[in-house]
């Protein structure tokens, strides 16, 4: 049972390693991030990680995320994809990067499979194989092993173990491993703004290579990227018929903060240009949205704030909520409870959105 470090108060749904309940994080915002950024510095020191986004003056900018890091000499950015050299930035490029690729075959478990080409015919013919799932083809998925966020639920959390070992790899090696049957290129980890050139050369390339057949480009996003690589990802993916899957972890900034160790203002400026362009191609959906139903921090209420900003924007942008497992530094936090997982659905149909689903509904526990 956790305890929040602000007023006292025990409760199940209080993570021990964040220490914050969702109360004093919505009343006492300027405690509760002193509080949260203190854990979020802690936690990353473990794996080596910069503790917060460096602000060297005479450091080197990057402005590929939010973060906006000026890196100091001999040290990394907060994402680790490229550390300052004598005055030069290494690592990740846009030939080389911290990333690793399996096939997936399709329908597969994505948060997009139930208005996807690949899991639902959506676009057919010209962006489908079939007018349903497309079986006997697959979803070559490319994890990155770096992140411009700090999650603390992390359910990939693993890749922190080789962000500063990384396993370097070609633009035209991905590109090699698209095969005849490869429908679609998933993009995700970590998160792929941290190496987002790589991403994009390499999905160019492949795109080439494949001659006018069929080759979606997807994403996977926490939407910290800068927008001009948002306008990039979004030519690439809306020309192919691939999507763009924004994961909103929250609307309120400080709990976004307790929960990530980043704001969210880049994320929701962001998901606005991108519902602007998303009009522009609405079958198969250009955008979707999806949030982790957190016990204890994420509830109907924070559901209906995000609902009410997306449907503000487009009610027909579909919404994933998605059903919590335990993992990386919130291990003691229960299973989303199947009540809470309803009044979340209520919450967002309830703010207008017109297509809102459960995902993960398997995980889903008994409790309220």
């Amino acid at each position: 049972m956790g305890v929040c470090s602000i007023c006292g108060h025990s409760d199940p749904l209080i993570s021990r390693e964040l220490g914050i309940c969702l109360e004093c994080i919505r009343r006492k915002p300027a405690e509760a991030r002193r509080r949260a950024l203190h854990v979020h510095r802690r936690t990353r020191k473990y794996f080596g990680l910069e503790p917060s986004p460096p602000r060297a003056d005479s450091g080197i900018p990057c402005h590929l995320c939010a973060n906006l890091c000026r890196i100091p000499e001999d040290r990394p950015g907060y994402c680790g994809a490229r550390r300052n050299e004598h005055g030069k930035l290494v690592g990740a490029t846009e030939s080389l990067a911290n990333v690793s690729w399996y096939h997936d075959p399709l329908p597969t478990n994505c948060v997009a499979d139930w208005v996807c080409p690949g899991g639902s015919g959506a676009g057919y013919p010209r962006f489908a194989h079939s007018p349903g799932p497309e079986r006997g083809y697959d979803n070559l998925a490319v994890f990155f092993h770096a992140c411009t966020f700090n999650c603390l639920f992390c359910q990939n959390w693993h890749f922190r173990y080789d962000t500063l070992h990384p396993r370097i790899r070609r633009a035209e090696e991905l590109a090699d491993a698209v095969g005849k049957r490869t429908a679609c290129i998933c993009f995700f980890g970590g998160d792929p703004a941290a190496q987002f050139p790589f991403a994009l050369e390499a999905a160019r390339i492949a795109r080439q290579r494949a001659q006018g057949r069929i080759l979606r480009i997807c994403w996977e996003t926490n939407g910290s990227l800068s927008p001009s690589c948002l306008e990039r990802m979004l030519d690439i993916s809306q020309e192919s018929g691939g999507c763009l899957k924004f994961d909103l972890k929250a609307f309120d900034e400080t709990l976004h903060l307790a929960l990530t160790g980043v704001p969210n203002r880049r994320t929701l400026a962001n998901f606005r240009r991108a519902a602007r362009r998303a009009k522009e191609r609405p079958d198969p959906p250009l955008l979707i949205a999806s949030t982790l139903l957190v016990p204890g921090c994420v509830d109907a209420r924070e559901v209906q704030a995000i609902a009410s900003f997306i449907a503000e924007l487009d009610p027909n942008i579909p919404y994933n909520l998605l059903a919590f497992h335990p993992d990386f530094l919130m291990q003691d936090l229960p299973v989303t409870g199947r009540e809470h997982a309803f009044r979340c659905r209520e919450a967002a149909r309830s703010a207008g959105l017109l297509r809102v689903v459960l995902g993960n509904a398997h995980l889903l526990g008994a409790g309220s």
